[in-house]
């Protein structure tokens, strides 16, 4: 998890600008939002803190709004010649509510698995705000599933960490070293077969579980149609 991190107020905050100068610098792309929650709110990085910073001493100088889109423009500032520059895709992260919401469970749900270490926020700001990309909808439902399944939240821990394991590996190969992600893939594999074992023995249990069901359905309806030609009350 990263923290570097701000929403606008933050940024407003961390760089002690006027919050009418930054707006204007947004607007104009002087400064760009690295991502958005789901409710469209901008959230910027330490780049954008340094941005900021570069801009705020070229206005000192003397410099105005059209000086500086054309410096920015046309020789850039010197963070984006010395530091690699962020990925031009902005990403879109969800918000404690947005995931509570679309996962089907509750903030408080989200927030007891995070206390159990079963997920964890992709980034939180400095001032605590917590944000997840999309794939979290889809963890939530998968531990939705394996406590339907009657695993223990410890269990479900040691998934969520394979199923993290694994999107960090598929990001980036290097993101452990080889025997480490080795390791880590041929446990996955033994993860995979366990819980094919466990779905097959589930799958016979359901059908089971349905033929008997198809069958006392019918037989009730028997016996309720039995008892409503019966004389009397």
């Amino acid at each position: 998890m990263t923290k570097d991190i701000f929403t606008l107020k933050e940024l407003i905050s961390k760089t002690g600008s006027a919050p009418r100068t930054i707006e204007e610098w947004i607007k104009l792309k002087l400064v760009a939002p690295s991502g958005f929650t789901e409710d469209k709110d901008p959230l910027f990085s330490e780049t954008a803190v340094d941005r900021i910073a570069h801009l705020r001493k070229l206005e000192e100088l003397g410099y105005g709004l059209e000086d500086l889109q054309r410096i920015v423009k046309k020789v850039g500032l010197p963070q984006e010649r010395h530091k690699n520059k962020e990925p031009g895709e902005q990403a879109h992260f969800l918000t404690v509510g947005s995931l509570a919401e679309q996962s089907g469970v509750s903030p408080r749900t989200i927030k007891h698995w995070e206390d159990k270490g079963i997920i964890e926020p992709d980034r939180r700001s400095e001032g605590g705000f917590r944000l997840y990309s999309r794939v979290y909808i889809y963890l939530c439902k998968l531990i939705q599933d394996l406590q339907l399944f009657g695993c223990t939240l410890e269990e479900i821990k040691t998934v969520s960490g394979y199923f993290r394991d694994f999107l960090a590996i598929q990001k980036n190969l290097s993101a452990f070293s080889k025997s480490e992600t080795l390791a880590k893939l041929e446990k996955m594999l033994e993860e995979i077969k366990t819980f094919f074992d466990k779905m097959r023995l589930f799958q016979e249990g359901i059908d089971r579980w349905e033929d008997l069901l198809k069958k006392k359905k019918r037989e009730i309806l028997s016996l309720k149609g039995k008892n409503h030609k019966r004389s009397g009350s």
